[in-house]
């Protein structure tokens, strides 16, 4: 009887542990920008269509590159004392995690900015979340990102997902039809959208709990093991499972990797970037796979 009691309390001790241990916040913001590095690729021009940019002779241009300096893409503003992330979309790039992070809870909030620039002046806002970010930057469309998953970040399509270069995922979500594209919602199954897939890589959250103009949106990236969830102002909008990419046609796990904040024609603001280690995925999110 006093094994099991002593058996009882350890168990109780560890799980209290783990339980504050998954409750430490480490935060990502400061006014140095020191946990990031920056990449800057193009002011991209109408017509792109996935080709490297030329000049005016003929000559192919090469991106900007990692950490330049002279330009002010990405800079730290205050808002009552706290440091602020102002990214003014003027250049095509992103800031990028020093760290690569796997079993994750990532929290921010972002608000928009009055700004854009070609080639959205006529479009949405735009930015994005790209996480499991691996090899080289410029290896999507737009030859500005790394390899990676988006939470989109986009104005009436936050929680959306992109598939950046060859990424694949599964994602419950009802099919398309003709061209719509698929969306999605917790009571549909899986289906695979990316590199190698029948479905392209965008999917749309399902449903929009975007806050008006001007206010800040809070938004929550659980990622475990190969599983994702896409949370907007508390609300699930996306459920993702099986991260991959496809090389040589054969699908490798992508679970692990550099976070990065796009840069992509639109002016735009994040705080309160902070990050926890999982253990485990959260109760409240089990039922969901």
């Amino acid at each position: 009887m006093k094994n099991l009691l002593f058996i009882t309390l350890t168990l109780a001790v560890l799980s209290s542990c783990q339980d504050k241990e998954e409750k430490v916040w480490t935060y990502l913001l400061d006014p140095e920008l020191s946990q990031w590095d920056q990449y800057l690729s193009y002011k991209h021009q109408l017509g792109y269509k996935g080709e490297q940019p030329k000049d005016k002779k003929g000559n192919l241009i090469e991106p900007i590159g990692l950490n330049p300096d002279g330009y002010d893409v990405f800079t730290i503003v205050k808002e009552e004392e706290e440091p602020v992330l102002e990214v003014s979309g003027e250049i095509y790039g992103c800031v990028i995690s020093k760290e690569e992070y796997a079993n994750y809870h990532l929290q921010l909030k972002v608000k928009w900015g009055d700004k854009k620039w070609v080639p959205r002046e006529k479009l949405l806002k735009d930015s994005g979340i790209l996480y499991h970010s691996v090899g080289p930057m410029g290896a999507e469309y737009w030859r500005s990102w790394m390899l990676s998953q988006e939470f989109q970040i986009m104005e009436g399509h936050m929680g959306d997902y992109w598939s950046q270069a060859n990424s694949a995922i599964d994602i419950r979500a009802y099919i398309p039809e003709y061209i719509m594209n698929p969306v999605a919602d917790v009571s549909q199954n899986f289906i695979p959208v990316g590199e190698g897939e029948e479905i392209a890589g965008l999917v749309l959250r399902s449903a929009n709990y975007e806050k008006p103009e001007g206010e800040w949106n809070t938004l929550d990236l659980i990622c475990f093991e190969d599983k994702s969830i896409h949370i907007v102002n508390g609300e699930v909008v996306m459920v993702l499972q099986n991260s991959r990419y496809v090389e040589d046609g054969k699908a490798i796990p992508l679970t692990k990797g550099k976070i990065q904040l796009q840069s992509e024609a639109a002016e735009v603001y994040y705080k309160d970037i902070k990050i926890r280690e999982l253990t485990s995925l959260p109760n409240e999110y089990t039922s969901l796979f």
